[in-house]
């Protein structure tokens, strides 16, 4: 502990530059896609108006957008504003974009971190039973369902769960986060996770295989060590190896690969949120996207990418406390 402030310091400072030049590489490159996109933004905003447009309005609304402005010269013009905390205004909503990312922030937290914590618990147990049983018929099973979801598609799956559990069975809402024509201050908290269950569930299967394949993979050299050896010719059985010998050295690199998964969570949960019309950050990125929404789409973008440097932050700070192993390579 005596080199904790020290370290500490030199993390906070380290990712404090990586992150400014992250989101300054970020905002570079997705204004450029953007503008790059075959969609023009005043005639996709003049259609979704659904009323007709005089030549005086559009050429309003085109010097409020300042489209006739070089594209460096909105893109600074922008970013003098964002350091001075303006992220603009949607052109889709006409409203502030850090209110709409304000509002739609916890409905993907929440939708994320379920996932997060569904895969996690589901991916390592998965993973311990195959690694215990390599080879045999629950390994092999297991494998192949691992393998299948690995490269499904997050929207089929999506649509394929919506089909059974939501228009078959009945068992969940079609879509949205909360009931429609409902106030919010009726809604009950077992509604919203009603609403929320499903896409949860989508995205936690869609994550859970990379971290069983993991597990399985480490406990698999665990087993095969030396210390195991002797431990099983001592008498001990599997359950005691697990929880006495393997937990311990499998922990740490599936904790790794599960923070790692921000990133991930967060690309499966645009086509999530698309699929079950989930109000979430995911879907508001899409939908600017689609209609050239340049400073909703740039203040989500840059947004989740903070998002995801905090989580990866968190994690090299959590392996530390972890891994003793990472405090003593610091130094």
């Amino acid at each position: 502990m005596k080199g904790v402030p020290g370290r500490l310091v030199r993390v906070f400072f380290t990712y404090g530059i990586r992150m400014i030049s992250l989101l300054l590489a970020v905002s570079a490159i997705s204004y450029t896609l953007i503008c790059a996109s075959p969609i023009e933004p005043v005639q996709q905003y003049i259609t979704g108006l659904g009323t007709a447009v005089s030549p005086e309005q559009r050429a309003e609304i085109e010097d409020y957008w300042g489209v006739h402005e070089p594209p460096v010269k909105r893109y600074f013009s922008w970013l003098s504003r964002l350091l001075q905390g303006d992220f603009g205004e949607s052109a889709m909503y006409r409203r502030p974009v850090a209110e709409i990312i304000r509002e739609r922030f916890f409905n993907s937290l929440a939708l994320m971190f379920c996932a997060w914590l569904l895969s996690g618990v589901i991916g390592f147990v998965t993973g311990c039973v195959m690694g215990l049983y390599q080879g045999r018929r629950a390994d092999k099973i297991l494998k192949k369902i691992c393998y299948v979801l690995s490269s499904v598609p997050t929207f089929w799956l999506g649509l394929v769960f919506l089909l059974v559990f939501s228009v078959w069975l009945k068992w969940f809402p079609i879509g949205f986060s909360a009931p429609i024509g409902m106030r919010s201050e009726d809604i009950t908290v077992w509604q919203r996770i009603h609403h929320l269950m499903l896409p949860a569930i989508t995205l936690g299967f869609m994550s859970f295989s990379n971290i069983a394949l993991h597990t399985r993979q480490k406990l698999t050299e665990v087993l095969s060590s030396e210390y195991i050896l002797f431990a099983r010719a001592r008498g001990e059985g599997k359950r005691t190896i697990l929880f006495s010998h393997g937990l311990r050295n499998i922990l740490f690199p599936a904790l790794s690969l599960q923070f790692a998964s921000f990133a991930e969570l967060f690309g499966g949960s645009v086509l999530a949120e698309t699929v079950f019309s989930y109000p979430g950050l995911g879907s508001a990125v899409a939908a600017a996207g689609q209609n050239s929404d340049v400073p909703l789409f740039l203040g989500v973008t840059l947004f989740s990418a903070l998002f995801v440097s905090i989580g990866n932050l968190i994690a090299n700070l959590l392996y530390g406390v972890i891994d003793p192993r990472v405090r003593k390579g610091d130094k």
